[in-house]
């Protein structure tokens, strides 16, 4: 298992993609299994530890958002001794493919998620769709989906223009309408930002009893990559997987938005739109105070010559 964590750790960056999906094959077929679904998927297991985190991602994902070019569960894997099933996708498919709901058949005939003592099933996005969807064949399985889609069946989500090129793809047959999916789930967390007109009405569909919706406003329309910047993702994920993670537990994690540049100035300028100056004169003091931010300095000087010229009542520096 040493060879497999020193395989894992290796940077798979600088490599082109055919080279890069060798290497992950190879990880696969070294520690657990790989196994070729499609022109357009393929899935790597590293079989490991008795929690299992299964994740749904992209080719262009994965290369992109971390630094190693690895899948996210990899971290995990090295960290936690937790065991890795990850379904990979060229560009965004939902992962609406005949042979996925094959394999997940398979899986679930042979009794393959009850090897585990946990099992935590995770996207973002498309992906956190196909996180919610897979998680039937898993029951009693965690689910955490970032910005999910519940379906892109026109009948369904015609409101959702987004995805029109999808509208040929069945979302109907199995595997299909993710929130009747989560049926199954011990527990699942939905995340979204509300101010995201779509995605906060995609969310609203996965209502159900052992559904938790975690509202970030304010983070904006990549979510997962927003967490990532916080480095909380990991943590989340580990406390889903460990079966402690709840909202209370979760927003003392996102407590880390208040040094997340983005976050903030997403709030400056809804206070600016909203016409709140002196709120705003409270956040951009508070910003400078605590980080290097130009942006909120101007800003801040801006707010205070509004003040000299009468438009309205700065609040006192004790405030």
């Amino acid at each position: 298992m040493t060879d497999v964590l020193n395989e894992i750790d290796r940077s798979l960056a600088r490599l082109d993609v055919a080279e890069w999906k060798r290497r992950l094959i190879e990880i696969g077929r070294s520690s657990g299994g790989y196994r070729d679904l499609g022109l357009r998927h393929f899935a790597v297991l590293i079989d490991r530890g008795p929690t299992l985190i299964v994740t749904f991602e992209t080719v262009q994902g994965i290369r992109s958002l971390t630094e190693p070019a690895t899948p996210l569960g990899f971290d995990l894997v090295k960290r936690h001794g937790w065991s890795h099933l990850c379904f990979v996708s060229d560009g965004d498919t939902w992962f609406r493919d005949q042979a996925i709901h094959q394999y997940f058949d398979r899986l679930a005939d042979h009794g393959f998620f009850d090897e585990y003592d946990s099992v935590l099933f995770y996207g973002a996005g498309p992906c956190g769709y196909a996180a919610a969807a897979y998680s039937v064949a898993a029951p009693g399985a965690t689910v955490v989906a970032i910005q999910p889609q519940a379906t892109l069946d026109p009948r369904m989500a015609e409101w959702d223009p987004r995805f029109v090129e999808m509208r040929r793809i069945s979302f109907t047959d199995r595997y299909g309408y993710a929130p009747d999916m989560l049926d199954a789930a011990e527990q699942a967390f939905v995340l979204y930002d509300p101010r995201q007109e779509y995605d906060a009405m995609h969310a609203a569909l996965f209502q159900r009893p052992n559904v938790t919706r975690l509202r970030l406003p304010f983070l904006g329309a990549a979510l997962q990559t927003q967490l990532m910047e916080m480095g909380i993702l990991s943590t989340l994920l580990q406390q889903a997987g460990d079966g402690y993670l709840t909202p209370q537990s979760f927003y003392r994690l996102y407590r880390a938005r208040r040094d997340n540049a983005s976050y903030l100035r997403a709030l400056m300028g809804k206070l600016d739109a909203d016409d709140r100056p002196y709120l705003n004169t409270l956040l951009c003091r508070n910003v400078i105070q605590r980080m290097h931010a130009p942006r909120f300095r101007r800003r801040l000087d801006m707010l205070e010559q509004q003040a000299e010229a009468g438009d309205f009542v700065l609040p006192s520096t004790a405030a």
